[in-house]
């Protein structure tokens, strides 16, 4: 996917929409797997960053996947409702409990060493 900036590179946001597209239902990431995978280390927050954008209308990504690295819902309150982000993780089997992916660790999808 290119960037009509750079139609030969693509930018941060796209690569990030790339690896979120490839998470499997039932599972999740976190922003700094994310970053990390795609060279980036430190740049977690940019990738919430690129996930806040992710919500405008027409795109069809599975944000809800990404957690933080506890588990956590942060980005819950960037729905449509509190509880939106939790029930589309449950109807893929994801159990939550306190805005906390159950078995986090069991589900986590690692963009390194899945891709």
């Amino acid at each position: 996917m290119a960037s009509e900036t750079n139609p030969i590179a693509p930018n941060f946001y796209e690569m990030v929409y790339q690896i979120v597209a490839l998470i499997p239902s039932g599972r999740v990431t976190t922003y700094g797997a994310i970053a990390k995978a795609l060279g980036a280390a430190r740049s977690s927050r940019m990738v919430g960053t690129a996930l806040i954008h992710a919500h405008s209308p027409g795109m069809e990504l599975p944000i809800y996947r990404v957690v933080n690295r506890s588990g956590l819902l942060t980005g819950k309150h960037h729905y449509d409702s509190p509880s939106q982000m939790q029930q589309l993780l449950e109807n893929e089997g994801v159990m939550i409990e306190n805005d906390q992916v159950k078995e986090f660790n069991k589900l986590f999808w690692d963009p390194l060493a899945e891709i």
